[in-house]
C-alpha cells in the first residue's frame, strides 16, 4: 500500500504540492493524472524519498521508503528511464542494482526476458533507443520482485506492440495483488488500463475515484439520435437537453435514456435511423475537471 498524508512541498515561495492525501491500494492499477506543472513528479519523488516533504508524510508498506532494509523489494520505480551510466550494458546495470540487495543473478535474467531485452542485454545502453531505454527502466523497477510498482510515463517511446505489452504487464501485476501507481498523460491508455484514478491540479487533490465515476460525473451518457424529423422530436423531449449537430438530422440527447426516446418517437410516428448511447470519454472528463488547474495553455492557432 502507498500512502500520502498531507504532503506539502515548497520551493522558496512556490508551493508545488499542497496538503495532498491519498491511498493507493493493492490489487488495482491506479492512474496518477494531472496537467503539466500539477506536482505529479514532485509527489512521486516524495513517495520515494528523493525529495523531503516540507510537511506531511509518505509511506510505502507502512514506513518511509528509505527506512526499508531492502527498498527494491518493497517498491520498484521508473522516474527517469535514461538515468544510468551510458557505458554500461543492460545486464551490467541490472546486476549492479541486484548486488546492492542480494538479488540473485537469475532475477536479472528473468527481468531481461520479461521486458524483451535478452538479445540486447550485453550492448551498451548509450546505443539504446528511447523505447529500449524505457524497457530497461521497467526491468530495473521489477528487479526486486516488489510489492508495489511506481511508473512515470511508462509507454513513452514504446511502439504499438510495446504499449500493448505495458498494458498487459500492469494489469497482470495488479492481478497478482501488487500495488500499481502509474503516471501518464495518455488518457486513452488510462481508460483501458486503470481501475482507479488520482487527479491533481496545482498541487492539490481534484479527484480520488474510479474511471467510471469520473466519466459519469463529466456528463454520463449521451444518446445519439438520427431522424429526418429531428426538429420535431426535439420539441417532444421535455426535461432533456437535445443538441442538433451536423448533419441536421442528428440529435445528441442527455437527460433521457434510449428506451424513453424510442417510445416517444414511436408514439408520434417519428422514424429513427439510429439510437445509440455514447459514453463521455475519459479525456473529456479529465479536461473538464482540470480546466481551472492548467498552468501552461497554448493559444489556438
Amino acid at each position: 500500500m502507498i500512502r500520502a498524508e498531507n504532503l506539502t512541498k515548497r520551493y522558496g515561495t512556490r508551493t508545488a504540492v499542497k496538503d495532498l492525501s491519498f491511498t493507493v491500494h493493492p490489487g488495482t492499477v491506479t492512474g496518477f493524472l494531472g496537467p503539466n506543472g500539477a506536482g505529479k513528479s514532485t509527489t512521486l519523488r516524495m513517495l520515494l524519498g528523493l525529495d523531503t516533504p516540507t510537511h506531511g508524510r509518505a509511506t510505502i508498506a507502512g514506513r518511509p521508503y528509505a527506512d526499508h532494509p531492502a527498498p527494491l523489494t518493497q517498491a520498484g520505480a521508473l522516474l527517469e528511464a535514461r538515468s544510468l551510466h551510458p557505458g554500461r550494458t543492460a545486464r551490467h546495470h541490472l546486476t549492479a542494482l541486484a548486488l546492492t540487495h542480494g538479488i540473485p543473478r537469475s532475477r536479472v535474467t528473468h527481468v531481461l526476458a520479461l521486458t524483451g531485452l535478452t538479445e540486447v542485454a550485453d550492448r551498451r545502453v548509450k546505443s539504446f533507443s528511447l523505447g529500449m531505454g524505457q524497457r530497461l527502466g521497467i526491468a530495473a523497477a521489477l528487479l526486486g520482485d516488489p510489492a508495489a510498482v511506481i511508473l512515470d510515463e511508462p509507454v513513452n517511446g514504446l511502439d504499438p506492440e510495446g504499449v500493448r505489452w505495458i498494458r498487459t504487464l500492469l494489469t497482470t501485476l495488479a492481478a497478482e495483488g501488487r500495488t500499481v501507481l502509474v503516471s501518464s498523460h495518455l488518457m486513452s491508455e488510462m481508460a483501458l488500463t486503470a481501475d482507479h484514478l488520482i487527479v491533481i491540479g496545482k498541487g492539490r487533490l481534484l479527484a480520488d475515484t474510479t474511471v467510471t465515476e469520473l466519466v459519469h460525473q463529466a456528463g454520463g451518457t449521451t444518446i445519439k439520435v438520427v431522424t429526418p424529423e429531428a426538429a420535431r422530436l426535439r420539441t417532444l423531449l421535455p426535461g432533456a437537453t437535445a443538441i442538433t449537430t451536423t448533419p441536421p438530422d442528428t440529435l445528441h440527447v442527455t437527460g433521457l435514456d434510449a428506451p424513453e426516446i424510442g417510445r416517444t418517437a414511436a408514439a408520434h410516428g417519428i422514424p429513427l435511423y439510429e439510437l445509440t448511447p455514447q459514453t463521455a470519454s475519459l479525456e473529456q472528463a479529465f479536461m473538464d475537471l482540470t480546466r481551472d488547474a492548467i498552468e501552461y495553455e497554448g493559444a489556438t492557432p
